[in-house]
């Protein structure tokens, strides 16, 4: 999953804003980071490939569910 994080940045209403949006890769890295105060466009060419990759090693869900486990928070109320 690749990630969009958007800040304000400059001033409004009387305060500073830091900004500090980025692009997160789905291996947890930065991609790419404003690196300014003042608005800006951060561009980044995402890797979509990496998604499956990342998901197969990292977040393989199915391996690590433990349906047994869910009894109190499933059951109705």
């Amino acid at each position: 999953l690749w990630i969009g994080a958007a800040a304000k940045a400059g001033l409004e209403d009387g305060q500073a804003l830091i900004g500090g949006s980025c692009i997160i890769a789905p291996t947890g890295e930065i991609a790419a980071q404003a690196m300014s105060l003042d608005d800006e466009v951060i561009v980044h060419r995402a890797d979509l490939d990496l998604i499956e990759v990342c998901r197969k090693v990292n977040f393989n869900f199915a391996l690590y569910r433990r349906p047994d486990q869910y009894g109190r928070i499933s059951e109705p109320v």
